[in-house]
């Protein structure tokens, strides 16, 4: 029960730190507002797991867009131009979905052709055991 009530009182605080970084958000000059929203947006469909990292990953773009207009920064000065580019750098740390599906693939592969143990995170080149070869 313990365990149950540790859970919700994170889910709750996560919940509360994220309605804070929307109104962060929100407070940002137009164009930074949108900038960050559509980012966020973005980043959000590949988010995996819980998302606990992804609300790390976007209160430091937050930060930094809330410091580059109080600098008088274009929005695109932070980003440059490829948007789109900036946002996969950010989730380069994080987990995603892709990457979820990526791991996978290649734990399915090498399970199927005897050169891997099925467990999740398990060693990619760790060797069967003599039983587990195929001729």
């Amino acid at each position: 029960m313990n365990r149950l009530k540790e859970y919700v009182r994170r889910l709750r605080q996560e919940k509360r730190e994220y309605r804070r970084m929307v109104a962060r958000g929100k407070a940002l000059p137009p164009d930074y507002a949108y900038v960050y929203k559509k980012i966020n947006q973005y980043m959000w469909k590949h988010a995996g797991g819980s998302g606990a990292d992804m609300l790390a990953i976007m209160a430091g773009a937050l930060d930094l867009f809330e410091s580059g207009a109080a600098q008088g920064q274009g929005v695109l000065e932070i980003t440059g131009p490829d948007v789109a580019g900036f946002a996969d750098e950010l989730l380069r740390n994080a987990r995603t979905y892709t990457g979820d599906w990526h791991e996978q693939l290649n734990r399915d592969i090498q399970v199927k052709l005897g050169q891997g143990d099925a467990r999740k995170g398990a060693r990619r080149d760790a060797q069967p055991d003599a039983q587990e070869r195929r001729p």
